[in-house]
């Protein structure tokens, strides 16, 4: 049976560490709102588990207690962290995987089953010969990462990196042992169909993002609000023997984060029957 999650990154947006400006090893992702108030408002919209940026969980190195009664007081569990790096810089590498070691670690600490790998740049000049070789090398390092402390590491794609289209997660895929993230919003704007994308590499889904789409302008919806086929999604993940977290992400809303939870969590209460 899958289980329903919820990211906090709607609470506040995602936004990045000013030091990481000089130090890639610190450039956390992080939602800039209460974890607190996301927490709490997860769990009462009906949620199981919660999605939360590294540098959010981070926070919490020095007073963990912290974190875990806020989620054993709304009956969550932190399923998943985020983390990202830019992969394909050789003299950066040794510092982005500081990061992703550390987020693995912080994973680790806080019971989270799941570590979420998003994205990595693609160069102002456009990808260069070898950029995918070099990506699915890292994403190798980081599967021995998240192995070597109990968890399981899926790849995201993500529109405004190096893999945002099907052709472009072929080239991934095709070099890395990862598993793979399908984010229902993300691959439909980059041009794929999320239902056919989750079927074509059945074996490779290790977690599940929901989201709904708008294309024109790109705009991203609570389950139910938008244009996909989430139908179809559902039917595929299951197809594909999937039977893990089904996590909701939501990057913004202009209303009531909390409020924008539970209409996806209805959506999926009826769809789920």
């Amino acid at each position: 049976m899958m289980r329903l999650g919820y990211h906090s990154i709607t609470w506040g947006g995602v936004v990045g560490e000013a030091a990481g400006v000089t130090s890639a090893k610190d450039l956390y992702y992080r939602a800039n709102g209460s974890m607190a108030e996301a927490i709490r408002d997860i769990g009462s919209a009906g949620y199981e588990g919660v999605e939360m940026f590294e540098g959010n969980v981070a926070d919490y190195a020095d007073e963990p207690e912290v974190l875990r009664g806020m989620l054993a007081a709304s009956g969550l569990e932190l399923v998943s962290v985020y983390t990202g790096a830019n992969f394909i810089y050789a003299d950066a590498l040794p510092d982005e995987m500081s990061k992703v070691t550390r987020s693995a670690d912080l994973a680790a600490e806080f019971g989270a089953s799941h570590l979420v790998v998003g994205g990595g740049a693609r160069r102002a000049a456009g990808t260069a010969r070898g950029d995918y070789d070099r990506l699915g090398d890292a994403l190798d390092q980081v599967v021995e990462i998240a192995e070597a402390r109990g968890l399981t590491a899926s790849y995201h794609p993500h529109l405004g990196t190096i893999v945002e289209n099907p052709d472009e997660i072929e080239e991934v895929l095709s070099r890395s042992r990862i598993g793979f993230c399908p984010d229902t919003a993300h691959l439909a704007a980059g041009g794929g169909n999320p239902g056919e994308l989750v079927r074509s590499y059945p074996d490779r889904v290790r977690f599940v993002h929901l989201k709904d789409f708008r294309p024109d302008p790109v705009t991203f919806l609570p389950l139910g609000h938008g244009d996909l086929d989430l139908a179809d999604v559902v039917s595929a993940v299951r197809e594909a023997g999937y039977d893990d977290w089904l996590m909701v992400e939501l990057d913004s809303y202009d209303g009531d984060p909390r409020a924008a939870a539970e209409i996806s969590k209805a959506y999926l209460d009826e769809l789920l029957g």
